[in-house]
């Protein structure tokens, strides 16, 4: 028998994807360049958001 667990829904500001690598336009000794990783700020490196309850749907 199924389980009723809601689909975790995709992150409104990252749209799923929670963690990005920016270069920094230096380069490591070996030639590598140098990255930093960044967290989705508003899910916290998840990609997921939780639905909002009824009521904050409706505006009541």
């Amino acid at each position: 028998m199924p389980r009723n667990t809601p689909n975790p829904r995709p992150c409104r500001d990252c749209d799923g994807f929670p963690v990005v690598a920016i270069t920094t336009g230096t380069r490591n000794p070996d030639g590598t360049r140098t990255t930093l990783t960044v967290d989705c700020p508003v899910c916290h490196g998840t990609g997921t958001t939780a639905p909002a309850p009824a009521l904050a749907r409706t505006g009541r």
